[in-house]
């Protein structure tokens, strides 16, 4: 693997302005530079590129990264791919190591499963060359060469991984999900005479697997069980594949194999994802509509197409915000979208895609299908099963189109709809102010702006006074882990595009949206660099004041309560002390 050292060095050496100048022509705008955003269409800039701190931001879709992860986003490469394309941009040679360093809060056991995958991709791809039998399973498919090596595609032999270079008796295998063991403990391949096709993550790294048999057998398809690389709900199969596809028709389609998405992109529809083995997630569509404004499920025309189509759009209602499209398209129930394409080709499935049923459609029409509209119990069924549909329906303006088109059809007005379903209720709550935060995230969001611009900060971290219930806590101590790894190495305290880089090998997506923020403020109004010091040491000193006001207040609290009699020893102790200390403080705040 690639050694981080050499990570912040090639980070050091690109200039991410003339990176993204050569793809995005950026306009000089301040201490930045702008540009419409390349992620996501939009007419007035909002994509700002900081040459002081060496990343890209968009305020409105979010896009957030170094230069390795505009590569990796703008031209669809995994991530080693990405800092070999930047290397030889820079004249530098790629250097390898044994196995991976560990990066901050990454456990040896998810460095060691990830090597292991790898291990095993190349080992099914290996095989796939020497098995003719697999090789005429996918020419009968249609499938290239070309295709299958785009795909990693591979093929796992009857004996499985017993020949292969991997230790079998590994206990790494069994957690990757590669073998399971039975109940006479003997260990079994769950992968046996399949073609395999590998799950990518966003970082290149292969974290699962799909196995279609070629034989008569079932299960006729077979995704890898559920690992500490793996979760199923999260992740899309051909995401990685599809980036340049996603960015230029700016639509997503969402099909259900695999095999779908590579028979799709064998015939030059290079956009489509799959589920992996389970219902569409308001995850799965959230990350989409993050790089596209529209998305388009494919199903067939069958029953259970159409129940896996009302999922999809149940689980999509609270991730679809204004100004976002959802449709769905049912193919004749004798094709899936493989067969489909290989009889009519790309232009005849591009059609489908652009009639496809708006959501508001389909919800409707399926709703309808289930009520008498002849009716006056009918018709109130209706609007009694759109209720719980509308309250969960994130966007306003289509609510009110969809309640428009109940009145009509159900006979009640607008009004009476609106009051049976009680949505009243949600235009009120609509505008209400977000949540009003604590004074400790307060100062923790700070803390977290003030480490970015000036990593060094975070070794000075009170990371034990920190309050263990905020996520902005978490943040913290992913960024002091992250900064104290690189200080206790050979490779320095790290600028933050070097730090970001090292978070993203550590995983952890449940930070992402804390560094977003504090990353856009930092854009939008840095500190002085000869106020920095000032600021931080401020800002613990009022997160001190302010903890021991609130202890203060509740060991008060506690007396009243209880009577003085009510506290130990040690809380009156305390309790003494605080008084005494803030009587100082405020004493010596007078003097001066």
């Amino acid at each position: 693997m690639i050694p981080e050292s050499f990570i912040q060095d090639l980070l050091h050496r690109v200039d991410i302005v003339d990176l993204i100048d050569a793809h995005v022509p950026l306009k000089k705008a301040g201490a930045n530079y702008a540009a419409c955003c390349p992620f996501h269409n939009e007419k007035s800039p909002s994509f700002t590129v900081s040459p002081t701190k060496q990343f890209y931001h968009c305020f409105g879709c979010g896009a957030h990264g170094t230069a390795i992860g505009f590569m990796m986003e703008y031209a669809g490469m995994g991530f080693i791919d990405a800092v070999k394309d930047l290397a030889g941009r820079a004249g530098l040679q790629v250097p390898e190591e044994e196995g991976r360093r560990r990066a901050p809060q990454e456990g040896p056991r998810i460095a060691d499963l990830v090597e292991t995958m790898a291990q095993a991709a190349q080992y099914y791809r290996e095989q796939l060359k020497a098995s003719p039998k697999a090789i005429d399973y996918l020419k009968q498919r249609g499938l290239t060469g070309e295709i299958a090596a785009r795909f990693g595609m591979g093929y796992a032999p009857p004996n499985g991984l017993r020949e292969s270079p991997l230790d079998y008796n590994d206990p790494r295998l069994t957690a990757a999900g590669l073998l399971k063991v039975g109940d006479d403990g003997r260990r079994y391949d769950y992968f046996r005479d399949r073609v395999m096709i590998p799950i990518i993550n966003p970082k290149g790294e292969v974290i699962a697997f799909g196995g279609r048999i070629i034989g008569p057998g079932e299960p006729k398809y077979l995704n890898s069980p559920e690992t500490p690389l793996f979760e199923k709900g999260r992740e899309l199969f051909g995401l990685p594949q599809a980036r340049a596809a996603l960015r230029e028709t700016d639509t997503a389609i969402v099909v259900e194999g695999y095999m779908d998405v590579i028979a799709l992109a064998q015939h030059g529809v290079g956009n489509a994802v799959a589920t992996l083995g389970t219902a569409t997630t308001a995850t799965h569509v959230q990350k989409l509509l993050r790089q596209v404004d529209r998305i388009v499920f494919c199903f067939d025309g069958d029953n259970a197409g159409r129940k896996a189509a009302w999922r999809a759009l149940e689980n999509s209602l609270e991730a679809l915000p204004e100004q976002k499209t959802i449709g769905f398209v049912f193919l004749p129930e004798t094709h899936d979208p493989d067969s489909y394409v290989r009889e009519f080709g790309k232009e005849a499935f591009n059609r489908t895609v652009a009639q496809a049923t708006p959501l508001s459609d389909f919800l409707l029409r399926e709703l309808g299908r289930q009520c008498d509209l002849t009716s006056a119990e009918g018709k109130a069924k209706l609007v009694a099963d759109a209720k719980p549909l509308l309250h969960k329906l994130q966007s306003a303006l289509l609510r009110l189109q969809i309640v428009k088109r109940l009145a009509e059809i159900s006979g009640f007005s607008q009004a009476e709809v609106e009051r049976l379903c009680d949505l009243r209720a949600i235009a009120r709550a609509a505008p209400a102010r977000a949540p009003r935060q604590s004074p400790a995230a307060t100062f923790m969001k700070k803390l977290i702006r003030l480490v970015l611009q000036n990593p060094e900060l975070a070794l000075r971290l009170p990371l034990e006074a920190l309050p263990p219930d905020h996520a902005e806590t978490r943040t913290l101590r992913r960024l002091a882990d992250a900064v104290r790894d690189a200080a206790e190495g050979d490779d320095g305290i790290p600028a933050y595009a070097a730090l970001l880089e090292r978070l993203r090998l550590a995983g952890g997506e449940e930070d992402d949206a804390q560094l977003r923020a504090a990353a856009s403020d930092l854009m939008h109004e840095p500190f002085a660099e000869d106020e920095i010091e000032a600021e931080f040491a401020g800002t613990l000193a009022k997160f001190a004041r302010d903890a021991q006001t609130d202890e203060i207040e509740v060991l008060k609290a506690k007396a009243r309560a209880l009577g003085v009699a009510g506290l130990s020893a040690d809380e009156k102790a305390r309790y003494v002390a605080l008084l005494s200390t803030r009587g100082r403080a405020a004493g010596q705040g007078q003097e001066s």
